[in-house]
């Protein structure tokens, strides 16, 4: 046999090989589809491409086992829910809700976990998921004793240190905002707007309170006393949380729970955090007072066909209805919110 032969018997095989492993995958797809037929979520496919990118479970995959680590815990951008779709062409940026809940359930069962770090970049978010990861990271406490420090970076507002509050110690760059301490909820009136373009709204409702908050209409007296008490309540648990983690009383968090911010230096004048550190300063910290030097930190900046795909998505023109959705997602959701919105966004 000549060296052309070999050459193409070579190639022969390889195709062989490419074209059963495209096999292979192209019948799988097909079953996975075939078995979400009828399913407007597509389900079946996203389950499937849940398994080939890994999802949570592939993110945390090489936790270490075995040997002493510190868990780094990065809460970065508005804390709320994840998206309810995660398949192959999809991403979560920045704050990752259910990753967070996992890791966090995981540390507790991983007896190589020394402690954590709550590591801060956010103005804060939604009620529901600010309290159920404070609640999370409770647990962790309270089942394990093993101690939590916070760094808060270039902010720690309102939802940020609701969760801080779970801490053991508290530390901020020179440069952190933090505070806005307070609950809002938003909402717009547009019915002024709706008059001019000649709409008017209609809601056929069981009782009067039942389209409260609508843009069409203004509120009554009735319904605005109706979302501040419902505001009223989740500020006082924030203040009950915050002075529970401070050492302080309810009234001393009060004085300071007016919604302003705070420079670190203030924060640590009003005994909000222990100190101020660069970030290299409080990781050498960390290391001298838990005698561990190893630090673990989950990969979060996603899978690469998400990444690809994500960012041909981001090019596409948005649809009039796309923008219309945009700007009432903007203009306010009346959902519950330890939030800060940070200038110039």
């Amino acid at each position: 046999m000549n060296e052309k032969q070999k050459k193409g018997l070579i190639l022969a095989a390889v195709i062989f090989v490419v074209v059963g492993v495209i096999s292979v995958v192209t019948n799988t797809i097909s079953s996975k589809v075939s078995s979400s037929e009828g399913n407007a979520s597509g389900s079946g496919l996203n389950s499937f491409m849940e398994e080939v990118y890994g999802g949570n479970s592939a993110v945390l995959a090489d936790m270490p086992v075995g040997k002493d680590f510190i868990a780094v815990v990065p809460i970065e951008g508005t804390i709320q829910a994840s998206p309810e779709t995660t398949s192959m062409f999809e991403t979560t940026v920045g704050y990752d809700h259910d990753m967070l809940m996992e890791y966090v359930d995981k540390l507790m069962k991983n007896d190589s976990n020394k402690g954590m770090i709550l590591r801060m970049d956010t103005p804060g978010g939604t009620v529901y998921e600010a309290d159920e990861l404070y609640l999370k990271i409770k647990e962790y406490k309270e089942k394990t004793g093993r101690p939590i420090w916070v760094y808060m970076e270039s902010y720690c507002c309102s939802g940020g240190v609701y969760i801080a509050s779970v801490a053991d110690e508290q530390y901020a760059n020179r440069i952190t905002t933090t505070g806005s301490i307070g609950v809002i909820m938003s909402t717009y009136d547009m019915s002024g707007l709706y008059e001019k373009l000649g709409i008017k709204e209609v809601n056929i409702v069981s009782a009067k309170n039942k389209d409260m908050g609508s843009a069409g209409k203004p509120m009554t007296k009735e319904q605005l006393a109706i979302y501040q008490s419902v505001v009223d309540e989740y500020y006082q648990r924030f203040v009950e949380i915050v002075a529970e983690g401070r050492n302080m009383t309810v009234d001393e968090v009060k004085k300071l729970a007016d919604g302003r911010i705070y420079t670190a230096t203030q924060a640590v004048e009003n005994g909000l955090i222990d100190g101020i550190k660069t970030s290299e300063e409080f990781d050498a910290y960390v290391k001298e007072k838990s005698g561990v030097s190893n630090f673990y930190e989950p990969n979060t900046s996603g899978n690469y066909f998400a990444s690809l795909f994500g960012s041909i998505a981001e090019t596409k023109e948005k649809s009039e209805a796309e923008v219309l959705v945009d700007l009432m997602n903007n203009l306010g959701s009346g959902v519950p919110m330890y939030y800060a919105e940070p200038i110039g966004e």
